[in-house]
């Protein structure tokens, strides 16, 4: 009896480890939402590969003119020469590896690759919200104190002020994956067509505390703030344009339109993607619910080039002038 209660107590504590060991040993991972297109699939290719090469094209046309203009070195050129450049860090970060996924048979991913892409795309978002954030700023600024706006906005704190945005993006999106890769994990299917971070914290059998409450303070941070910022700027802007002349109001409807639907269309982008991960949307058919996921990471880089460069007339006419002559 003794013998055989030792025998059972072995070779359970055997299979507890063995268990232990399949969980921390997940050397890839399963992207479940893509669907069979047969021969389609080729078609897809060349679509997602020419959304790639228009966004990467228009974005480091704008980069360039606003770099070799020195007429353009001015502060709201500027965040917008930031904001392009998250726009192809962002791009880079999924259509690569969304062109390989496509044309593959089996869908999956190696460990390390799929934390960088979450790394990568953390960083694209939290860049892009605080960037749009300081741009209201900038346009407050230059609408409400057009006097004092070339001393309060100097070269030397616009170069600061890139750079906290870049590095607090960087520790802010390094954090989860740091948090993330430890996790012991029962299972390697994520139900999306790339990596997130929220899926593999699911996946997770050991505890996930510091990941939950590190996702709300980050949350909180992302969020709140840059939130704060756009709505003092706006409302800001806003008491101005009722008091002030028509030429005030005009200079304001020319500046803050982009911003404004650049402003909207990530938000909404973002909303899609919160709302499918983190919520039931097993109702949803499957090609809608990779078109909401992948909205914020498509939309967002193709639309910024031409909302900027259509309606901000200076970087128009440099534009043409670069791309004929």
């Amino acid at each position: 009896m003794i013998l055989y209660l030792f025998c059972v107590v072995t070779l359970n504590s055997v299979h507890v480890r063995r268990i232990m060991i399949n969980s921390t040993q997940v050397s890839y991972f399963i992207l479940s939402a893509y669907f069979n297109t047969g021969g389609f699939k080729y078609l897809f290719f060349m679509i997602v590969m020419s959304l790639y090469m228009l966004i990467i094209g228009s974005n480091l046309l704008l980069i360039v003119v606003i770099c070799m203009n020195r007429s353009l070195h001015e502060p709201m050129y500027l965040f917008l020469c930031s904001l392009f450049v998250n726009e192809l860090v962002g791009s880079t970060g999924l259509f690569p590896f969304l062109l390989v996924q496509i044309l593959s048979d089996i869908h999956t991913v190696s460990a390390p690759l799929c934390f960088l892409q979450i790394y990568c795309l953390f960083l694209y978002a939290i860049v892009e919200f605080f960037n749009l954030a300081i741009m209201s700023y900038d346009r407050y600024l230059a609408i409400c104190y057009p006097l004092q706006y070339n001393t309060r906005m100097a070269f030397n704190k616009i170069t600061v002020l890139l750079a906290v945005i870049w590095s607090y993006a960087s520790v802010l999106s390094v954090v989860p994956v740091i948090l993330s890769v430890p996790l012991q994990l029962c299972g390697n299917i994520i139900n999306k067509v790339y990596c997130d971070n929220y899926p593999i914290v699911k996946l997770a059998c050991s505890d996930t505390t510091a990941n939950n409450i590190y996702g709300l303070f980050a949350a909180f941070l992302t969020v709140f703030v840059p939130v704060s910022l756009i709505f003092y700027s706006y409302m800001r802007i806003l008491r101005v344009c009722f008091s002030g002349c028509k030429q005030t109001r005009q200079k304001a409807v020319s500046t803050c339109t982009p911003h404004l639907a650049s402003l909207l269309n990530f938000s909404f982008g973002a909303f899609f993607e919160i709302t499918q991960s983190r919520f039931n949307m097993n109702g949803v058919p499957n090609m809608l619910r990779v078109f909401l996921s992948l909205y914020w990471l498509t939309c967002q880089p193709l639309l910024n080039p031409f909302l900027y460069g259509l309606n901000l007339s200076k970087i128009r006419i440099l534009t043409r002038n670069l791309i004929f002559h």
